[in-house]
């Protein structure tokens, strides 16, 4: 319980963001069913909009591994980040760790480790209200697609930087932290000017951390 409690907020955000992918999935030519299995098996925000957009455009199934496999690399570095803390996971929780490991989950669990010892149950239980929050909100979505004719109208897009600027905050606990994010954003934002699709997040997040290691180390 301890884990669902330190990720209900992350349920919160990700209700709304959810129901817009159910939305636009319904939009694309999913069924109801289709969107929810998608989010219920991926539980990849970005990657799933992504997924969508290469789709409606057209676009096959390697385009649509491609996009994913791209914005999805960070992945790469937080389950390096997440490997010594869930390693001392049962085997059989460790697949579950992997699958519910995003953005804010791993941002909850990481501060959670620092601040009170995390262990691998609330870490699954951080994932597991995340999951709850976004399959249930892409069934709502796909479910009342054609009352919401443009989920946009509603603000749901700001609901996601909006949790991703309270993380970000919560984890800051010193100006060493608060440049390392102000140098990774610069670069991203820099990075995004000059690169196609979502490159310029994994530049920022590699060669921003690359660079405040070697400054503050």
């Amino acid at each position: 319980m301890r884990g669902v409690r330190l990720g209900f907020p992350i349920l919160l955000g990700y209700a709304p963001v959810g129901a817009t992918f159910g939305v636009l999935a319904r939009k694309t030519g999913f069924s109801p069913l289709q969107a929810v299995l998608c989010s219920a098996t991926a539980l990849a925000g970005a990657g799933q909009f992504i997924a969508l957009s290469v789709l409606a455009a057209g676009g096959g199934v390697l385009a649509v591994l491609a996009a994913t496999t791209v914005v999805n690399l960070r992945y790469v570095l937080f389950g390096a980040t997440v490997a010594p803390m869930y390693g001392r996971a049962a085997g059989a929780l460790r697949p579950l760790l992997a699958f519910t490991l995003t953005d804010e989950t791993f941002a909850v669990n990481t501060t959670d480790a620092r601040t009170s010892g995390a262990d691998p149950v609330s870490a699954l239980g951080v994932g597991a209200i995340a999951w709850v929050g976004w399959v249930g909100g892409t069934a709502l979505g796909a479910l009342a697609s054609a009352s919401i004719p443009d989920p946009t109208r509603f603000g749901a897009e700001f609901a996601m930087p909006a949790m991703f600027t309270a993380l970000l905050v919560g984890q800051i606990e010193s100006r060493s932290h608060a440049a390392a994010a102000a140098i990774a954003g610069v670069l991203a934002l820099a990075s995004a000017a000059v690169l196609p699709g979502t490159w310029g997040i994994t530049v920022g997040a590699v060669v921003g951390a690359a660079i405040a290691a070697w400054w503050f180390r």
